[in-house]
């Protein structure tokens, strides 16, 4: 099974911003973590990081036709405002897509607890920590 991960800004920054909120681990061990579990399980996986929105756009769009099966993103801030984003998700209807937050959303600010792009996925799992991109992962293949 082939299956796109998606981050979008700033958590490539990971282990260097708001330790206390995202962890000490940084992106290199998040992208390892993944490739990792996608080896054993026997699947591929294709990590992407942008910061910019229309690159993640982009690249969701790719995904409609390079044979992407599932889709893991966790869209950052965008998740609370990008409409071109929820677009975009929307548009690949016939792949499987999991929002994903280290943190748990909803115990945080205010303008947290709203993501426009949830609607356009088939679940959301926030609160998990790094674990929470291997339970995406799961269940994307569980529905498969």
């Amino acid at each position: 099974m082939k299956i796109l991960v998606i981050n979008g800004p700033n958590l490539n920054f990971l282990g260097i911003r708001e330790k206390a909120v995202y962890g000490n681990q940084d992106y290199n061990y998040l992208c390892n973590l993944i490739s990792e579990k996608a080896k054993k399980d026997g699947d591929e996986v294709v990590l992407f990081q942008s910061n910019h929105e229309g690159a993640i756009i982009d690249r969701i769009q790719e995904a409609y036709s390079d044979g992407t099966e599932g889709l893991v993103i966790n869209p950052g801030a965008y998740t609370h405002y990008s409409y071109a984003i929820h677009d975009a998700l929307k548009s690949i209807e016939n792949i499987t897509k999991v929002e994903v937050h280290i943190s748990d959303i909803q115990s945080r600010e205010e303008f947290r607890k709203i993501s426009v792009t949830a609607p356009a996925c088939d679940k959301q799992i926030y609160g998990h920590g790094l674990d929470g991109y291997l339970e995406a992962m799961d269940y994307i293949k569980e529905t498969h």
